[in-house]
Parts: structure tokens; C-alpha cells; sequence
């Protein structure tokens, strides 16, 4: 295939990580908008786009892609640096189902056609992305699924509903996991497709959370034809790819950007509420530091595998479980610093950038999404430690 040349020019990999961060920094500061600093919720399209296009025009949409494929290949460091950098400026997060999760797994397993039709699109901002997985009765069961995809001439056509769908009413794509042959053992007749949410017979209805945020969806699916082509690897073969972007998303949802910044907001907190200095807090507060240093530590290493084109295992998703409940630890020691504050659902009168109460109801989830936690234990029981 032809590369996609970054329009970053500079090897950013040869840059010392100070000068690298001092670099990232300077141009997220002068370029980041103001508008959407710290944002309380998750923001939709059409808020945080203008950010989406700025990074694609620099060509730093995709630091973790190999630079063959328009991404920056930066080393594991660095790409925490990076994201440490966006979380210190309090960035929002993009739309990025298409940068994390489809991305990385059409690099992988999409043929040349799709890589040369699908990747630049995501780089552009053309194609938003939403993920098609879980569905009513098939969460944490997911190989349970029915949305079913029936093959009829060069057509399927999709029959179902997904559930929990982030951003879906923001996407004009999503990726499927849909059943292709219901006489197989579960694992084995499920298929991934690529769709165009735009197709007749998609209907999208937002889910109001917590929050009262319509961050979740349902869609579902009548009649649905989407092309064969939009097949990625082999038919009934698709339990291998969900895997793997189950990885790749267990690895983001891993990353330690949630905790370093709900850690940079309690500092904020205690030295505004005047406990700071005070012993039993600053013990606390060490131990949730330390916890970070290591969860970044291990980042790193599943970073590394990924960047040396290896399969990551069973284990990432210690990655998961020690990011959601660090993450929640760090947002219930907030809410006993916040005291009068912890019930207000706004940010604190003076700074925007403290909000105790948002941080906590962001943190609930963590352990749920993705896999639950108790989910992610029994993996690492079965495949890891071999356990009965």
C-alpha cells in the first residue's frame, strides 16, 4: 500500500523526553481551545472537533500507529508523556473509537484495501467511529451475541441491537460483532463488519446516564445491507479480531491518564481546602502516587509489546483493574477532602478545573465498562494462573 506520510516532519523519537514534553507542551498550549479546557463531561462531536482536526493537521492524531500508516510510532515513553501532557492542559477526549481500537486492528488484520480506504479517514475526521459490541443480554457474556448478519448475494444484511454504544448518535461508522452462523459454537460463528451508520435501517437512541449526559446509546439494526467487502478477516473467524481489540481496548482503558489527573486535581483540592500539609492526608496522598508510578511502569511494558507488533496476552487486563480502582480510590479520598463541596455537580465556585463530585461519578463506571473487573479476574485466573 502506499504510506501516508505525518505531516509532522521531525522524528520525535530522537528528542530527549524533556525536550519532548517541553515540545508537546508549547504547542498544546498555543493551539489547544480555550473553550473546551477541563470540560466536566465527556464532550460530543461537535464540540471537541475543532481539537480532532488540529491534531490531524499535525499530524499527531495517531502517536501509537507505526509511521507507515500516518501515525507518529512513538516508544512507549513517550506516548505516556503525550498523554500526560494532554491530560496536564486538561484536553478533552476526542472521538477516538477509530484511533484506539478499529485503527490499530485493521493495521493488523484488515486487507490492503481496507487499510488504504478506512485508515486515512480516520485521520481525516471523514469517518467517526463507534463500537458495536455488547448487546442487551450479551455484556460480559459477549460471545452470547445475536445480532445476526445473514449473507444475501453481496450483501449482508444485520438483524439486531447493541447497547451501551459511547457517542453512537456522534458516528458515522460503527464496527460489528454480529453472529454469521448459528449453528456454531458460540465463539465460533460471530464475524466483524464495518457499517456505515447512514445505511437504512439504523436507529440510534441516546441512554441519559448518572450525569444526565447522553454519553451512551442504543442501536439498533432492521434489514440492515452491508456490503461483503466490509468484512474484516475471515467469515466466522471474528471472535480472534474482537480479542484482540478487546486488548487494545483493555490497554487504553489501562492507561494511566484517568488516576495522573484526578492525582494533579487533588492536589489542587487539598491545598485550596488547607489539608495539604496535614500528615494523615500527605500519607494518603503518597500511597496514591506510588500506585501511579507503578501503573505507569506497567503501561509501558504492554506498550512495548504493541510497538514490537506482538500479540498482547491474557494478563493485560491487570492493566484495567489496577487503573478503574486506582482511579476510584484517588475520587473517594476528593470527596473526603471536597467536604461541603463533594455534593455539588458543577464545578467549585472559582475554578473550573475542581470538580470533585464529576470526577467521582466518572470513576463509578471504570470497573464496569470494557469487561468488568470481577470479568477481567476470572481471565487472569483461567489464562494466566490456570486456575479451575
Amino acid at each position: 500500500m502506499n504510506a501516508i506520510t505525518p505531516i509532522e516532519p521531525a522524528d520525535l523519537n530522537a528528542l530527549e523526553d524533556e525536550a519532548f514534553r517541553l515540545h508537546i507542551r508549547a504547542w498544546i498550549e498555543a493551539n489547544y481551545p480555550a473553550e473546551i479546557r477541563n470540560p466536566p463531561k465527556r464532550l460530543h462531536w461537535g464540540e471537541n472537533k475543532s481539537w480532532y482536526f488540529k491534531l490531524a493537521e499535525k499530524g499527531w492524531l495517531c502517536p501509537g500507529w507505526p509511521r507507515e500508516f500516518g501515525g507518529l510510532g512513538l516508544s512507549p515513553t513517550k506516548q505516556i508523556i503525550f498523554t500526560e501532557e494532554l491530560e496536564r492542559w486538561g484536553c478533552a477526549r476526542c472521538n477516538d473509537h477509530g484511533i484506539i481500537m478499529l485503527g490499530p486492528l485493521l493495521i493488523r488484520y484488515g486487507s490492503a484495501e481496507q487499510q488504504q480506504h478506512f485508515l486515512p479517514k480516520i485521520q481525516s475526521g471523514e469517518h467517526i467511529w463507534c463500537q458495536g459490541y455488547s448487546e442487551p443480554n450479551s455484556g460480559s457474556d459477549l460471545a452470547s451475541l445475536r445480532t445476526s448478519a445473514v449473507l444475501d448475494g453481496d450483501h449482508y444484511v444485520v438483524n439486531g441491537q447493541k447497547i451501551w454504544t459511547t457517542l453512537a448518535q456522534d458516528a458515522n461508522w460503527i464496527f460489528l460483532l454480529v453472529r454469521t452462523d448459528a449453528t456454531a459454537k458460540k465463539q465460533e460463528g460471530i464475524s466483524f463488519l464495518l457499517v456505515d451508520m447512514n445505511t437504512p435501517g439504523i436507529t440510534v437512541r441516546p441512554i441519559i446516564n448518572l450525569e444526565m449526559h447522553d454519553e451512551f446509546c442504543e442501536v439498533f439494526f432492521d434489514n440492515v445491507r452491508v456490503p461483503a467487502a466490509n468484512l474484516v478477516g475471515r467469515l466466522n473467524k471474528g471472535w480472534d479480531m474482537a480479542k484482540a481489540l478487546l486488548s487494545f481496548e483493555r490497554i487504553y482503558l489501562g492507561s494511566p491518564r484517568q488516576s495522573a489527573y484526578a492525582l494533579t486535581r487533588l492536589r489542587q483540592l487539598a491545598e485550596r481546602m488547607g489539608v495539604w500539609e496535614d500528615p494523615v492526608f500527605a500519607e494518603g496522598y503518597a500511597r496514591h502516587r506510588a500506585d501511579l508510578a507503578d501503573l505507569k511502569s506497567l503501561y509501558g511494558r504492554y506498550v512495548e509489546v504493541l510497538k514490537r507488533g506482538q500479540p498482547l496476552g491474557a494478563d493485560v487486563s491487570q492493566l484495567k483493574i489496577i487503573q478503574s480502582e486506582l482511579f476510584q480510590r484517588i475520587t473517594e479520598t476528593m470527596m473526603a477532602v471536597a467536604a461541603e463541596n463533594a455534593g455539588l455537580m458543577e464545578p467549585m465556585e472559582g475554578n473550573r478545573n475542581l470538580n470533585p463530585a464529576g470526577l467521582y461519578i466518572q470513576a463509578r463506571p471504570t470497573s464496569i465498562y470494557g469487561g468488568t473487573n470481577e470479568i477481567q479476574r476470572n481471565i487472569i485466573a483461567k489464562n494466566v494462573l490456570e486456575l479451575p
